[in-house]
């Protein structure tokens, strides 16, 4: 067993799959066929008769998030359960997903408990979404051989493409705002150079203590209100975390994303990253090669404590929401963006708890992009409770780069067109977490993409 993990999963699997029936004793494989595809076996379709299987074994905070299966060939799914004695309480169940109109999963209608010996399998289809709950027992291996039979593939409908979604530009707000949030170390020009310097090496940075202390009080002491309104970001297959509605938001929240959305910040940005995100910011990179050179070279580096023997997980497939908007040809994002030369952003705040995540998905495209995280109720946060941020190529499970929620941190990344993020699962030890005079568990960060 070799433990694998990624942006939907953290599980163990076999490091060898096999095909039942070939290796097996004679009769056997062929008779199991036989039981469950008879159909398969009638015809000259001998494809069906030729599943490939791989065992998995999931221990506690393993999961496997919501996806249909659907790949080149694939038709049956099927999963022998070898567990212990098995109950709802020990999470692991098999969940699956009803789904709207257009193909997309929307919420768990079912739950399977496993149990020894037994075999489930369904058809897989644009609409066979599920997902393996969290194991939550310390001790209790869920073990299992999964797989599919093959066959001629089926046609699926076209994919569903969510809207892009909106940008702006800047606020209208001039350099008073920053004085009147940023920490002062952060507005010295000798500072500034420095911070430049080291974001054009490595392409991200962690900024700590980043807003004045009373300013980051008072905003974390307004997350805390009841009066809020969270809504649910889905659909699961690609994200699952809550973002709060802005016209719910306290006033020093409202302040503090027009913070974020400002003129003054727009050319701070600039002059911590050299990226021309205001008329007035000095460009080092005006051509194609400066900005190819600067983009996601982040291997290796960790913009904040490096995660301890956490892997990175396959899960909805994500994205943010916000940085991850989803469109079909991607031509179509260039335009956008080369149709105006007008600096934009768009942004969220967000609340994380156990069960949120995002995706990477096949829909998701990319560009040039500045990404900033800025956290809030997470002290002491440990890696091990998932919520970090992870950067990934294209194709790629290896990780470039992990940003861990840190309080009253700034976090930048600038990333390439061939570079993805998600957000990892955050599972049920995050219930753990120390509130320290906070009503709700987890945490919180302002997530914004600045395009230049």
């Amino acid at each position: 067993m070799e433990s694998k993990g990624n942006y939907t999963y953290k599980v163990c699997e076999s490091g060898l799959g096999f095909w039942p029936g070939e290796d097996a004793a004679p009769g056997k494989g062929a008779d199991f066929h036989s039981k469950v595809q008879g159909w398969g076996m009638a015809t000259e379709m001998n494809e069906f008769c030729k599943p490939y299987a791989s065992m998995l074994k999931l221990v506690i905070a393993d999961v496997l998030l919501c996806h249909d299966d659907e790949l080149e060939g694939r038709r049956i799914a099927f999963i022998l359960y070898l567990v212990p004695l098995w109950e709802k309480s020990d999470g692991g169940t098999l969940d699956l997903y009803s789904t709207d109109g257009r193909f997309q999963p929307q919420q768990v209608v079912k739950s399977l408990v496993p149990s020894w010996n037994s075999l489930a399998f369904f058809e897989v289809s644009p609409v066979s979404f599920h997902q393996v709950s969290e194991v939550l027992t310390e001790g209790k291996c869920r073990l299992s051989v999964s797989g599919w039979f093959h066959g001629p593939s089926v046609a699926r409908p076209p994919r569903y493409i969510e809207s892009l979604l909106p940008r702006s530009p800047h606020l209208p707000y001039d350099h008073e705002i920053l004085y009147e949030w940023i920490n002062p170390v952060y507005l010295d020009m000798d500072s500034q150079a420095q911070i430049q310097e080291e974001f054009e090496e490595r392409s991200e940075l962690l900024l700590k203590n980043f807003l004045k202390g009373e300013k980051f009080q008072l905003v974390c002491e307004a997350l805390q209100k009841e009066d809020i309104k969270w809504n649910h970001q889905g659909p699961p297959n690609k994200r699952c975390y809550e973002k709060a509605e802005e016209g719910s938001l306290p006033d020093i929240l409202r302040k503090c994303l027009e913070f974020f959305h400002s003129e003054a910040l727009f050319l701070l940005l600039s002059n911590f990253t050299g990226l021309k995100l205001h008329f007035l910011a000095s460009s080092d990179d005006e051509n194609e090669e400066g900005e190819e050179g600067r983009a996601a070279n982040c291997t290796g580096h960790s913009s904040s404590k490096p995660k301890q023997g956490e892997s990175s997980q396959k899960a909805n497939g994500d994205a943010d929401q916000v940085d991850q908007p989803e469109n079909d040809p991607q031509t179509k994002e260039s335009d956008t963006k080369n149709s105006s030369s007008v600096p934009m952003c768009m942004g969220e705040l967000r609340h994380w708890t156990n069960g949120h995540y995002t995706l990477v998905h096949d829909t998701q495209t990319t560009e040039f992009a500045l990404d900033l995280l800025f956290f809030c109720g997470c002290e002491d946060w440990n890696a091990e409770y998932g919520g970090f941020t992870s950067y990934i190529a294209k194709g790629e499970d290896e990780e470039l780069l992990t940003v861990n929620p840190e309080n009253n941190c700034l976090a930048l990344v600038y990333r390439d067109k061939e570079t993805l993020k998600f957000v990892k699962y955050v599972n049920h030890r995050s219930l753990e977490h120390p509130k320290k005079q906070q009503s709700r568990a987890g945490f919180w960060d302002f997530s914004f993409v600045y395009y230049e």
